[in-house]
């Protein structure tokens, strides 16, 4: 039974890792095809990709949770069934400790992306109309805005590999 529902953790687990990675890709794919418009505002495209970016939140934030209460069920589990917690080895221990600082890096662009810069650009884009071009100041801060975004993206996206390359390391050592 004990197999059972590790195996289930892990295919839970691995999912919403591969979730905290592929948010920030596609994500990045699309803010790439749209600087190929160049740096003017396009109300209706801008539009898509703004609801397209700031849809996935959601699903980003379930996935880190998803990801975090499974991690902290695998020692669980095994407490359940041993009645005491796995001790694991040095190289284990180093990957726990890489795995769990890239994650944490990952909630912390999240958060900020979330509660800092999705908010700023929300603001700024209400005040856009389609057809209309709007002011210069605006239009720069807008597309400030999205490259810090689409930065941190990329950070986020290279903490995601990260972590999916180390956790193998956790199973077997």
């Amino acid at each position: 039974m004990e197999n059972v529902i590790y195996v289930i953790l892990l295919a839970v687990h691995n999912i919403a890792l591969v979730g905290c990675i592929g948010a920030p890709y596609y994500n990045l794919r699309l803010v790439n095809q749209r600087g190929k418009q160049g740096p003017r505002v396009n109300y209706e495209l801008d539009k898509v990709v703004e609801d397209t970016i700031q849809g996935n939140e959601p699903f980003c934030w379930a996935f880190i949770i998803a990801l975090y209460a499974t991690g902290f069920a695998f020692p669980l589990v095994h407490y359940a069934f041993h009645g005491e917690f796995a001790s694991f080895g040095g190289v284990a221990f180093v990957a726990f400790l890489v795995k769990h600082v890239f994650v944490f890096g990952i909630v912390a662009i999240a958060f900020y992306i979330t509660f800092a810069v999705n908010p700023k650009i929300r603001v700024l884009f209400a005040t856009f109309t389609p057809g209309a071009a709007p002011p210069e100041a605006e239009a720069t801060s807008f597309f400030a805005l999205r490259a810090r975004r689409k930065k941190l993206c990329k950070i986020c996206l290279a903490f995601g590999i990260i972590v999916l390359l180390v956790s193998p390391v956790l199973r077997f050592y």
